[in-house]
């Protein structure tokens, strides 16, 4: 089978013709070529139709323009690669070389004015940039030269020394500057000099802050999606936690039911008519009224309190329970030691007892729920012995733990 491309050794790149191959030789130096069967890939953008030679080429369009689909005509493009005709080509540029050189020959470097070429050599010029600028200018001024130096620094040949045909003469009979303008000039032109460098610094400044303001924004943009999938996932946590206590408290009730149900048939009696079963609760409720549920009805007072306490400072934590853990060391001091008035009787003003629990919303009413009461003179909370009640006390004592300890108090 013909060879559809010439392979690098070196590098192992692919190349469509032996001109190509030529080039990249010039290029990178590289001389081990070899035919290959596989062909160069031709991938176009169906987009904008832009023919890519490989798959890290279409990557990187793909990644500069955002398309993403290409035509595969690497087929369609192959061709064998035709090595003889290369070497016709190459003996024929043999032979152009040969007479280019003859041509050479007859090429000699044209005279320029001595004097002033002196003055451009001792200005900081090469000899060959002095004298393309003194030929290609016309050889009539330093002036003139530096002129033409200045809009022809980007040039390839600019130290190259130019050459003419023999026949061609260059007069130089024109007048020289003066040392002071010859200085003058030299100045000019290191000054045009320094001014474009800035300018191309100022320049690259800029493309660097461009891109740390680039890079910022997308740090600021990844920061901000990061804490909203965090809410989100937090969300989504305490909604599923929700429905598990609600499926908890289902379960618990129909197991209720059942019991009750299998009390009834083992008594013998028939089954619970549903709808006869509300008006039964509500006398069963008001005979339970009648009896004291004074420490009932008290914890759901206490654990409303908390409640509120905590969701009127929920950005304050730390403060929050620290509050809960006072307000339990009051009512421990008072269930452990109940004769000792001291515990039993607390400065409204006292600066610990303010920043603790007197200043949070809640705090005093949680006490007054205990049974402390304020004096006449609004000085002091005081428990009377008498009032001391031991189910109030640790009712509270064990919401204020609960309170403590579940993180998720006053928060679902």
């Amino acid at each position: 089978m013909a060879g559809l491309s010439l392979r690098c050794g070196d590098c192992g790149a692919l190349l469509k013709s032996v001109q190509e191959a030529q080039e990249h030789a010039e290029l990178t130096q590289h001389s081990n070529f070899s035919e290959s069967t596989e062909a160069v890939l031709n991938l176009v953008c169906t987009t904008c139709s832009k023919p890519c030679r490989s798959r890290t080429e279409s990557d990187l369009h793909t990644k500069r323009t955002g398309h993403a689909y290409f035509d595969d005509r690497t087929l369609e493009a192959a061709k064998p690669i035709e090595l003889e005709a290369s070497h016709k080509a190459a003996a024929e540029s043999v032979e152009s070389a040969g007479e280019e050189s003859v041509q050479t020959e007859d090429m000699i470097v044209p005279e320029v004015d001595k004097n002033l070429l002196e003055q451009l050599e001792s200005m900081g010029f090469p000899t060959a940039r002095a004298t393309r600028a003194l030929h290609f200018s016309g050889n009539s001024s330093i002036e003139a030269a530096i002129n033409w130096v200045a809009g022809h620094e980007d040039d390839s040949d600019i130290d190259q020394m130019p050459l003419v045909r023999k026949e061609e003469k260059t007069e130089a009979n024109k007048p020289s500057l003066t040392p002071e303008e010859v200085k003058m000039k030299a100045q000019e032109l290191r000054e045009r000099a320094r001014k474009k460098k800035e300018e191309e610094e100022r320049r690259m400044e800029r493309e660097r802050e461009k891109e740390r303001i680039r890079i910022g924004k997308e740090l600021l943009e990844a920061k901000r999606i990061e804490e909203e999938n965090e809410r989100k996932r937090i969300m989504a946590l305490r909604k599923a936690e929700k429905e598990e206590e609600k499926r908890a408290r289902e379960k618990i009730r129909q197991k209720l039911e059942e019991d009750k149900a299998e009390r009834r048939r083992k008594l013998g009696l028939p089954p619970e008519n549903p709808e006869t079963a509300k008006p039964s609760t509500a006398q069963v409720e008001d005979k339970k009224s009648s009896l004291p549920v004074k420490p009932a009805t008290k914890a759901e007072y206490m654990r409303d309190c908390l409640r509120a306490l905590k969701q009127h400072h929920k950005d304050e934590d730390a403060r929050v329970k620290g509050s809960f853990q006072t307000l339990l060391a009051y009512v421990g001091n008072v269930a452990k030691n109940p004769d000792e008035e001291k515990f039993r009787k607390i400065r409204l003003n006292n600066p610990t007892f303010q920043d603790r629990v007197g200043s949070l919303h809640g705090g005093i009413d949680f006490l007054g729920l205990c049974g402390f009461e304020k004096l006449q003179d609004g000085e002091f909370l005081f428990l009377p012995r008498d009032k001391v009640d031991m189910a109030i006390l640790n009712t509270a004592g064990s919401e204020l733990n609960s309170a403590i300890a579940n993180p998720f108090f006053g928060v679902l």
